[in-house]
């Protein structure tokens, strides 16, 4: 089932004694769209329609016969049509990030890779997983696909994230973007997030060899 990932990097991580439930990763088509109608689409477009339109009547006016007076309005044009170049490498960096990003669900926790230059590899214990939710937005009902969004009020997370602490809980948060599965991916984590962490409020001596689910009826109201 998992043939098409066994020499993955992040598949290394994942110890012999867990069992791997789910992998895979973003559908490529959303991911790059998603990353192409971005925000800065319109500024971009319009700055860049901009530009042109005012070079071209800037080289059109030039009466010398210097190729200079046609290169120095280039040039510049060149470096005041930053905001589309930005643009432009951010498709190129969404591309490259696709190439790096990578999921796997075992029944420890949550496994997942990324990074631009360099290749990041993280797992997050179902323990440490505060709430589970899906986000679905134009391009990925579209498609057909959908974010599963894992977040986390882990003390020891924010401080290795470097995210500062007051009086408040901060939620840190995961995502795996653009999945196709996104909803059996929904039902894996919500139900061993429910059961594991169910599972450890048990005193050790008191824990079954097996665990069951959670299966207690909830009586305090009645």
């Amino acid at each position: 089932m998992f043939d098409n990932y066994a020499t993955s990097e992040l598949r290394l991580m994942v110890s012999k004694d867990e069992k791997i439930l789910w992998q895979g990763s973003p559908n490529k088509r959303c991911y790059i769209l998603e990353g192409i109608f971005n925000p800065l689409l319109p500024i971009a477009l319009i700055w860049f329609l901009v530009d042109f339109f005012v070079l071209a009547d800037s080289i059109s006016q030039t009466q010398s016969n210097n190729i200079i007076h046609y290169v120095i309005p280039v040039i510049f044009m060149l470096f005041h049509m930053m905001p589309v170049w930005i643009y432009i490498g951010g498709i190129i960096f969404v591309i490259r990030r696709y190439k790096h990003t990578e999921y796997i669900i075992t029944d420890k926790g949550v496994y997942y890779s990324g990074g631009l230059f360099s290749y990041t590899c993280n797992m997050k214990p179902f323990t440490e997983l505060a709430r589970v939710n899906i986000h679905r937005g134009i391009i990925d009902q579209f498609l057909g696909v959908g974010d599963v969004i894992l977040t986390s009020n882990n003390i020891a997370d924010m401080r290795k994230s470097g995210v500062r602490i007051n009086d408040r809980p901060i939620s840190i948060g995961i995502t795996l973007e653009s999945i196709e599965e996104y909803r059996k991916v929904f039902d894996i984590i919500k139900k061993l997030q429910e059961d594991i962490y169910t599972d450890t409020m048990y005193p050790n001596a008191l824990r079954p060899e097996n665990n069951y689910g959670y299966r207690t009826k909830y009586t305090g109201l009645n």
